[in-house]
């Protein structure tokens, strides 16, 4: 199994590939990455397995997504905010079955990313491949643009380089002229400039670490004409320059192109993807790739509450030098976006393949699913302490935090699918008296099952934080006394994002505890699910919960 570089703590390697022991998980072929296994997910296949697929290709939170094309291989990242590690990078073999190999980030250099930062940091990254690099440039609103590259997508990526300080500058990406020429173009963020709803493209150097100017506004979305207009695109196409960026906002938006023959404008603009009689609503923000084959395709978002923005693909034929995305169903000129459609044709077809879900903790690599929500430190966990189990050390929760919003080490995964079931197995018996663990969903609001040990026993209660941004405390809806040291816990989670939590003693029968709860997205993310374990003040040294398995279902 090939690893990246970039290690975590406790011995775990954030930045590789979790070999999974399930049986969906089935040996790679033809892939050119032998050593991996290709995991196919039990709650979420876009493939149809008769040369169909159906959207979204990534039921999960791969927010403002965009890929590049190298040969026969497709690279996607995503947004990740506070999350570590972060910058997710996914590769495919058609743009319908993918999975994901490494992140570009194992971790932030910034030490405010020590604490959680919800909902800030890494903003709309584009990725590229220019001079036998891969390159992902990316917004932080608070910090400027960042470039990162690496000459293997699955890592090592170099360090986050500042191109550009400044607040509010987001949404970037690059462009090699075909005149030799290097640009990037970006928008802004309100809430840190002042502005917003407009496109600003520089000058930059050819090795991408500075930009030359100051840059020169090339589209104005003020006044209505185009509200809320980012996450822009930059390309080349029959003497024209593109940018493909989307307008109208995250749920209710729609995807505009502008063009011109003039890198700096003036920029002609046309709507060319949108809701309209369809059930996907605010259909935009990707990247558009073209085929061996002639054939064109748009790679985008839609926003699903807290499922988060999960990831669409639909095809894109060409009017008059104008991308048309989608299906052109009422003729109005502008594209609709398909549920269902012909597999792009790459030539031959491919293994089914998703991002793993699921983890059995036999490696001592930590699964390329997890993150925490900030910065890990040493001591949080150990996948080699006890051979086969993950081990959540009691970390002591910040002082003054009335929730889990503060925490840190809370240990989550993306949504995967509008249905599904997780089950975590948890080992309580080293827990200390005050230390608790157990299964989490998070949000602006959460729930959980917590296993808390007391003086004379081990007490399972449910939990609900009705707004933890907000500062609200928990409240209990249930509980029950444990009468052993291990214990199934479970979500289940039906449509709507509706959870049910329940538990089994005897690993068999599950009982349901407390009340059903309605999962809410986090900071500009979908809502988790995973695993946690805290202290009070002053735990023992080695307090500790261990996880045998954690499974999607």
């Amino acid at each position: 199994m090939r690893r990246s570089t970039a290690r975590g703590v406790s011995g775990v390697l954030l930045g590789t590939m979790m070999m999974i022991s399930l049986a969906s998980c089935l040996p790679a072929a033809g892939r050119g990455r032998s050593e991996r296994e290709v995991c196919v997910s039990r709650v979420w296949v876009a493939d149809n397995r008769d040369g169909t697929y159906q959207n979204p290709v990534l039921c999960a939170d791969y927010s403002d997504p965009d890929v590049v094309r190298v040969g026969d291989d497709f690279y996607l990242t995503a947004s990740s905010f506070n999350c570590v590690p972060g910058l997710p990078i996914l590769h495919s073999k058609d743009l319908v079955n993918w999975e994901i190999i490494g992140h570009a980030i194992p971790r932030f250099a910034d030490a405010r990313f020590d604490t959680p930062q919800h909902g800030n940091g890494i903003w709309a990254p584009s990725i590229r491949y220019h001079d036998g690099w891969f390159w992902v440039f990316v917004g932080d609103p608070d910090a400027g643009i960042l470039m990162t590259k690496a000459k293997d997508p699955a890592g090592p990526w170099t360090p986050l380089h500042v191109v550009k300080e400044g607040k509010g500058l987001i949404d970037t990406c690059p462009l090699w002229d075909d005149d030799g020429n290097t640009y990037l173009v970006h928008a802004w963020a309100n809430s840190r400039a002042g502005i917003n709803s407009i496109l600003t493209v520089c000058r930059m150097s050819p090795d991408g670490t500075r930009l030359l100017d100051e840059g020169t506004m090339v589209y104005d979305g003020r006044n209505g004409v185009a509200p809320t207009i980012e996450g822009p695109k930059f390309y080349q196409r029959n003497g024209y320059y593109y940018i493909l960026a989307p307008a109208g906002g995250v749920k209710q938006g729609w995807q505009l192109a502008l063009r011109s023959k003039n890198v700096f404008g003036p920029y002609e603009a046309k709507r060319v993807l949108e809701q309209g009689s369809t059930d996907i609503n605010g259909p935009h923000q990707g990247a558009w790739v073209e085929l061996d084959s002639g054939e064109h395709w748009f790679v985008h978002f839609q926003d699903r509450g807290a499922y988060g923005r999960v990831v669409h693909l639909n095809p894109i034929r060409w009017v008059d030098d104008w991308p048309l995305m989608g299906k052109d169903l009422d003729g109005n000129g502008v594209g609709e976006p398909v549920a269902t459609f012909k597999k792009p044709n790459v030539g031959k077809a491919h293994p089914i393949t998703t991002p793993v879900e699921s983890d059995e903790f036999s490696s001592s690599d930590l699964g390329l699913q997890w993150q925490w929500h900030a910065n890990p430190q040493a001591g949080w966990s150990s996948l080699t302490a006890r051979p086969g189990w993950m081990r959540l050390f009691a970390i002591p929760t910040p002082d003054g935090a009335t929730n889990l919003w503060p925490v840190p080490n809370l240990l989550l995964q993306k949504f995967p699918a509008p249905v599904f079931t997780a089950t975590a197995k948890l080992d309580c018996g080293d827990l200390a008296v005050g230390a608790k663990a157990g299964l989490l969903v998070m949000g602006q609001s959460y729930a959980c099952l917590s296993v808390e040990k007391t003086s004379s026993s081990l007490r399972l209660t449910k939990r609900t934080c009705d707004d933890a941004r907000g500062g609200d405390k928990e409240t209990e809806d249930g509980s029950a006394v444990l009468t052993a040291e291990s214990v199934l816990l479970r979500v289940t989670v039906a449509d709507g994002a509706v959870c049910r939590f329940s538990f089994s003693a005897d690993g068999q029968t599950f009982a349901t505890i407390g009340k059903p709860f309605t999962a809410q997205p986090g900071r500009w993310i979908g809502a988790k699910v995973g695993l946690f374990c805290l202290s009070g003040s002053d735990p023992p040294e080695d307090a500790h919960a261990d996880f045998d398995w954690f499974r999607i279902e």
